[in-house]
C-alpha cells in the first residue's frame, strides 16, 4: 500500500514560506501539489509532500471503498498536514467521494468528466473541490459548477492528457477565463524554474506529476524511476494505445519496445496490434499484465516493467535524479524564490 516507510523528515533549511492565493486556499505553506500519478501514488509519497508544505495527493479512483479508507487513515497517521485525494470521472465516484468525505478528506480534486454533481456534495461536507481541465471551455464550466481552483492542464503532461493546447498558451487563458480562483499549471513543469514560469503566466502553484513519479516514496519500478532520469524531453509520445480499462483516453508516455513495434506495424487499431493479448508480467498483488493494459510499472512487479505502459511527462528532460518527495519540494521552491529574485535584480539593473 505504501512505498519506504512514512517518516517524519527533519524541517531545518527548510524554505520559507511561498504566500499565493493557492497556499491561501488549502492551507499549505508553499504552492506545489503532487499529481495523483495513478499506481504510483501512496500515503507515504502524499504525507511526505504535504509534510514539506505542499500538497499530497493520493489517487483512490479504482480503490474499494476499504482500500480508499486505509489509505486515508495512513496519510493522516503521517502528517497533520493538509492533503488531497483525485477522482477520475471516466467512472462513477459517488460512492468513493462520500467515503473520503466521511473520513475527514478536506480537499478533492477531479479530473476527465463533469464534476458538477460531485462539487455540490464535495461542499455540503466543508472540503475544497479542485477540478483539471484542458481547455479554456471546461475551465468556465467548472468554475460555474462552485470549483474552488482549476488545474490547467497542458499538452505537455504525462499520463492521460484532456487537452490539445501547451502550457504557455492555455495558462494565461484559462487564468483570463476563471480570473477569481486560483489556477494550477500542470504539464511540463519540475522544478522552480517551471514554477516561477507558471506564476508568471497568471497560474498560483504548479501539478508536478513525473518529478514525483521518480521521488524516493513513489509506488513507481525502480528501474522505471532510472529509466525516467535518463529520458530526454523528446523521449515521450503522444498517443492512444495503452487501452486496458480507460478506453479512448489519449496518454503520453516514454517510448518503449511495445510503442516501437506498433509504429513499426504501421500503427494498426486494437485487435490488430503485435503481440497483442500476450502477458508481459505480474503486478506484486499477482494480476496479469496484458501488453497494451494501460498499467504502468509499480514496485513488486515481476515481468517485462519496460513494455508497461511508461506514463511520463516532456518534463522527463528535468529529472535528474531520484530524491525524497520532501527535498525535491524543498529545491523546487528554493530555486522558485532564487529565480524570482534574479528577474527582479535584472529588471532593476535595466532601470
Amino acid at each position: 500500500m505504501s512505498g519506504d516507510p512514512i517518516q517524519t523528515p527533519c524541517t531545518a533549511n527548510r524554505p520559507e514560506p511561498f504566500p499565493t492565493s493557492l497556499t491561501a486556499l488549502l492551507g499549505i505553506r508553499v504552492p506545489v501539489i503532487q499529481a495523483p500519478i495513478g499506481s504510483f501514488s501512496c500515503p507515504a509519497l502524499a504525507a511526505a509532500v504535504s509534510q514539506a508544505g505542499g500538497l499530497g495527493t493520493l489517487a483512490l479512483s479504482w480503490d474499494s471503498l476499504s482500500g480508499c479508507r486505509e489509505k486515508i487513515s495512513a496519510t493522516q497517521a503521517a502528517t497533520q498536514a493538509p492533503f488531497g485525494v483525485n477522482l477520475v470521472l471516466a467512472w462513477e465516484q459517488a460512492d468513493r467521494l462520500n467515503a473520503c468525505l466521511d473520513a475527514g478528506v478536506r480537499i478533492v480534486s477531479f479530473f476527465w468528466g463533469d464534476a458538477s454533481r460531485y462539487i455540490s456534495r464535495t461542499h455540503k461536507a466543508g472540503a475544497k473541490a479542485i477540478v483539471a481541465v484542458g481547455s479554456t471551455e471546461e475551465a468556465r464550466r467548472a468554475y460555474s459548477a462552485g470549483a474552488d481552483a482549476i488545474v490547467c492542464q497542458g499538452f505537455e503532461a504525462g499520463g492521460h492528457v484532456r487537452g490539445t493546447t501547451g502550457s504557455v498558451a492555455l495558462i494565461p487563458a484559462v487564468v483570463d477565463a476563471v480570473a477569481s480562483i486560483p489556477v494550477v499549471a500542470a504539464g511540463g513543469f519540475a522544478d522552480g524554474r517551471g514554477l516561477a514560469a507558471a506564476l508568471a503566466l497568471g497560474a498560483s502553484g504548479v501539478w508536478m506529476g513525473t518529478r514525483f513519479s521518480a521521488s524516493a516514496e513513489s509506488l513507481a519500478h525502480p528501474e522505471f524511476k532510472k529509466h525516467l532520469v535518463r529520458a530526454g524531453e523528446s523521449d515521450t509520445e503522444y498517443l492512444s494505445l495503452f487501452d486496458g480499462g480507460w478506453p479512448n483516453a489519449p496518454h503520453r508516455v516514454l517510448r518503449s519496445s511495445t510503442t516501437d513495434a506498433w509504429n513499426e506495424a504501421g500503427r494498426p487499431k486494437a485487435g490488430c496490434r503485435p503481440k497483442e493479448g500476450q502477458e508481459i508480467g505480474y503486478t506484486a498483488g499477482g494480476k496479469v499484465i496484458l501488453r497494451y493494459d494501460d498499467t504502468p510499472p509499480t514496485a513488486g512487479m515481476r515481468g517485462d516493467w519496460e513494455a508497461c505502459a511508461l506514463y511520463a511527462g516532456q518534463s522527463a528532460g528535468l529529472v535528474r535524479d531520484i530524491e525524497s518527495a520532501g527535498s525535491i519540494v524543498d529545491d523546487i521552491v528554493r530555486e522558485a524564490q532564487e529565480t524570482i529574485l534574479s528577474l527582479a535584480r535584472a529588471t532593476s539593473s535595466l532601470g
